[in-house]
């Protein structure tokens, strides 16, 4: 058990999350996602291994892959090691299958390349990634 610097003995809990999910589409009558934050977009792991993630994408590339070397790791066989690139810059955001085994999906079609926006869905092998956007 842990302990506060103030010796309690009871269990520390954090109450000021760094990202909280506000969902913003079906479930709101929206039609978007949204996360509260000072970043452009993220990507929120609605279904897979690591279901309820969180992955916030910087300005420029972030690769997704099973490889160590990528920025989000989504380590199941059905994710090739260089699987995807996000990309965000002035234009929005975009996504690139990087040659994968079992492709990229976005919004159920099998595409190459795509532009996002919040409410789009990226589905890499057994993980399904909801678009959020954030306050910046």
């Amino acid at each position: 058990m842990s302990h506060d610097q103030s010796g309690n003995s009871e269990p520390f809990v954090e109450s000021d999350p760094t990202i909280s999910y506000e969902p913003v589409g079906a479930e709101a009558g929206g039609d978007a996602a949204a996360v509260v934050g000072a970043f452009r977009y993220a990507l929120i792991v609605e279904e897979g291994p690591r279901a309820g993630l969180t992955y916030v994408l910087g300005e420029g590339e972030t690769t997704a892959g099973r490889s160590d070397d990528a920025d989000i790791f989504l380590g199941d066989v059905t994710v090739s090691r260089n699987h995807a690139k996000f990309t965000v810059d002035e234009t929005g955001l975009r996504v690139e299958d990087l040659g994968s085994t079992n492709g990229i999906y976005v919004n159920l079609n099998r595409l190459d390349a795509s532009p996002l926006v919040p409410g789009d869905q990226v589905i890499i092998g057994k993980y399904h990634l909801l678009v959020a956007g954030g306050d910046a």
